[in-house]
């Protein structure tokens, strides 16, 4: 007896029982979208001195993590990315101009002698690394070269002088290098004379003087103050001596960064996100269960507990993993249900066919397993090239998507081979079932499949009609882009996007009106409901407010619930790699099927998938919707969903066009795609269940989502009969190629080992 179901069934129990300890143990790492808070990239920049490489962001990294513990953010997750950039997360941080201030200044702190009060008429010109500052009182000092950096402080505390009623300083502590410069410079400046301009020491934060105090009479000429410690002292407000003494304590930035995308998220947004995602899972799990059930009968009700077990270790993996779950993410986890119910078909389908040719339950399943394994691998392989190209090419919470669609592909693969498996084949071997095959779903091949197998219609026959079909909807997807243009997203153009909650709903053009009084006309404002979105180029934190403020003027309460700011390079460069990632995507799917079947098969796939692409954009540029990151990953999603259904026509064709080498390749590619129709619309029908929920259920942030993909999913199905087909058919007209050698027929060799597939 093989051993292949014992080692598949302790698999399974193995994975299940792993998974449901780590999803009780352990809890998910939320992505500021879902939890709330402020998200920093910036880049390093040459200074005069230190070129930013990668070395150089290190250090600026370590640098910018104090600076965040001091705020108040234990373990802030800081990364680099690239040689030039820093990701600086802040949890719960609302307050993105005082993150930006504190965390992104430069802070050059460094310590002069005074040379001199320069008379306003002097033209004098400070000499090589001399400089002439405003001091603390506007009035101009010239001061010498840096005796002391920002590099030789220790630590730095603010405090008050209660006693005496002095205010707020702050405590500065040096180093053992520090404290030898600090006594120089101070015991130098202790050589003039008490009043003398040369007896000050001036204190430099990025280039203005915070003060410039004279040191005390009693420290001795040459001695200067050896205590290793300081006191900076002056009209500190106790905001602005927590924050000097935070700026100095963390110390200078190796290099200067400047911040070239900035996110914020309020914590009710993201509440609000993932109640809606949660609800549009559970519903689309409910409707796919109930659909399938429907349609399989008892192994339905099996694939919709392997559903149940998909969502368990799809969400296992995710906290295993520790990957941030974002929204974006989010929405990939709840797809993924509904594609993961394509291997079941596959199976299902495969299996009601061999019990037609041979009835027999345990066999058929068997053999259903074992030859729909091609295609499922296939199609999942295509998937996942496009969820890694989400992941290399894309940035911020759309490479969350990339992770948890990966992540869903391999359990998918998991819960229909392994967990399906052993269950239905236990089910099948009891013999109240054997006795009754109608139950199971299997004994039959459908009515859809039984009337397309009765009157054969010729699909390929109106091949032409198709094609020229496909050409106007192309064409008016290219004259959607030339006359209303794409509607590039903040995310590829750079600017700022400002979303607001309003406490009385508001018309766009009100909200216009306002905004444009604020001084901003050019601002792109849209409204639903409650919620009012601001759109304007490189605006500061300062102008942010003065929106905010224009939008209560009429009485309403505004709470600013997101907040994005993309450099204008930064754009740029996600703009370009998002076309890379879709022509790479495209290329990419074309390698892999020229490999594994023909370059005609390759070429006729790429071929409709590109078309499909162009009918989504072209819809998208009619409606005027936003193109942006969550486009760039459904339309990935799309492509690699889309040549799951070619994999399967042509993986049916390959099969055929062996077994029946003397038959036409129209007749071989028509019968092929009759065959495996109620796959394609059975597997569609389970994502459009959950995309419905997302729709309708997901709110601004997700509902363009899931509209791409309802475009593309009805689409591309409807592509890899009517399109892919009839262009692999003219294909083959002009590059004839040799039918594949059938597969071999005989008794089966027997197993040794296992012969697990996992």
């Amino acid at each position: 007896m093989s051993r292949a179901p014992v080692v598949r069934a302790v698999a399974a129990f193995a994975v299940i029982a792993t998974s449901l300890f780590i999803a009780l143990t352990m809890s998910p790492r939320l992505g500021l979208d879902l939890r709330g808070g402020t998200q920093l990239v910036l880049e390093t920049q040459d200074s005069p001195t230190v070129k930013a490489d990668a070395a150089a962001t290190d250090r600026t990294l370590e640098v910018l993590r104090r600076r965040a513990d001091g705020l108040g953010v234990a373990d802030a997750p800081l990364a680099r990315s690239g040689e030039r950039r820093i990701i600086v997360e802040l949890p719960g941080v609302q307050d993105p101009t005082k993150a930006a201030e504190v965390i992104g200044k430069t802070a050059q702190l460094t310590f002069h002698p005074v040379i001199a009060v320069p008379n306003p008429a002097d033209e004098t010109k400070p000499k090589d690394g001399e400089l002439i500052l405003p001091d603390e009182d506007g009035s101009p000092l010239h001061v010498g070269p840096a005796a002391l950096t920002g590099d030789g402080v220790s630590d730095a505390q603010a405090g008050i002088d209660a006693q005496q009623g002095s205010g707020w300083f702050v405590t500065v502590d040096f180093r053992d290098n520090g404290r030898a410069e600090w006594a120089e410079l101070t015991g130098q400046a202790a050589c003039n004379q008490p009043g003398d301009p040369k007896r000050r020491v001036a204190i430099v934060l990025d280039s203005k003087v915070i003060v410039s105090p004279q040191v005390n009479e009693s420290v001795g000429c040459n001695v200067g103050l050896a205590g290793g410690s300081t006191q900076i002292t002056g009209t500190f407000t106790a905001e602005e001596a927590a924050d000097l003494a935070l700026l100095i304590k963390g110390g200078s930035l190796p290099v200067p960064v400047e911040i070239v995308e900035q996110r914020t998220v309020g914590p009710t947004l993201g509440a609000a996100a993932i109640t809606a995602s949660a609800q549009a899972a559970v519903i689309g799990i409910i409707l796919t269960a109930l659909f399938i059930i429907v349609i399989y009968r008892l192994v339905g009700l099996i694939a919709a507990f392997a559903l149940a077990c998909y969502a368990l270790i799809s969400y296992a993996a995710l906290v295993g993993l520790g990957a941030t779950l974002t929204l974006p993410g989010l929405a990939g986890f709840v797809l993924a249900i509904g594609m993961a119910v394509d291997a079941n078909v596959l199976v299902f389908e495969r299996a009601r066919e061999e019990y037609e040719a041979e009835p027999g339950l345990r066999g058929s399943l068997e053999k259903g397993f074992r030859n729909a394994w091609s295609a499922v691998a296939d199609s999942n392989i295509t998937t996942l090239l496009a969820a890694g190209l989400l992941f290399f090419l894309a940035s911020g919470p759309v490479r969350g998507f990339g992770v948890t669609l990966s992540i869903g592909v391999i359990a998918s693969l998991i819960t229909a081979m392994v967990i399906t498996r052993v269950i239905a084949q236990w089910a099948v071997s009891l013999q109240g079932v054997a006795a009754r095959p109608r139950m199971t779903g299997l004994s039959s091949i459908g009515r859809v499949r039984t009337w397309l197998n009765t009157h054969k219609p010729d699909l390929m026959g109106r091949r032409a009609l198709y094609l020229l079909v496909t050409c106007v909807l192309v064409a008016a997807s290219v004259a959607g882009v030339a006359v209303r243009g794409i509607n590039f997203g903040v995310e590829f153009t750079g600017g700022r996007l400002v979303e607001y909650s309003s406490s009385t709903p508001m018309t766009a053009d009100a909200a216009r009106a306002l905004v444009s009084e604020a001084g901003f006309p050019n601002a792109v404002v849209q409204t639903s409901g409650d919620d009012i979105s601001v759109r304007t180029g490189q605006i500061s934190p300062a102008e942010v407010v003065r929106i905010e403020n224009a939008l209560e003027s009429q009485g309403a309460q505004v709470t600013k619930e997101r907040d994005e700011l993309i450099g204008p390079s930064l754009g740029d460069e996600l703009r370009r790699n998002a076309l890379i990632a879709l022509g790479v995507a495209l290329a990419a799917q074309l390698a892999y099927l020229a490999f594994r079947f023909r370059w005609t098969f390759g070429l006729a796939a790429v071929l409709a998938l590109a078309a499909d692409a162009a009918i989504v954009i072209g819809a998208f540029a009619w409606m005027g919707k936003p193109v942006d990151g969550v486009f760039l990953a459904s339309m990935l999603t799309v492509i690699g969903y889309s040549v799951n259904d070619k994999v399967v026509v042509f993986d049916r064709v390959r099969e055929l066009w062996g077994a029946r080498p003397k038959a036409s390749f129209a007749e071989v590619t028509n019968t092929s795609i009759l065959q495996t129709i109620p796959r394609t619309v059975n597997t569609g029908l389970g994502a459009l269940f959950i995309l419905a929920a997302l729709a309708v259920l997901g709110g601004d942030s997700l509902t363009d989502f899931a509209v791409a993909l309802l475009i593309g999913i009805v689409v591309g199905t409807l592509s890899s009969a009517l399109v892919a087909g009839p262009i692999a058919i003219e294909l083959e007209k002009r590059s004839p190629g040799t039918p594949p050698a059938p597969k071999r027929k005989g008794p089966a060799r027997p197993r040794e080992g296992s012969g697990a597939v996992v």
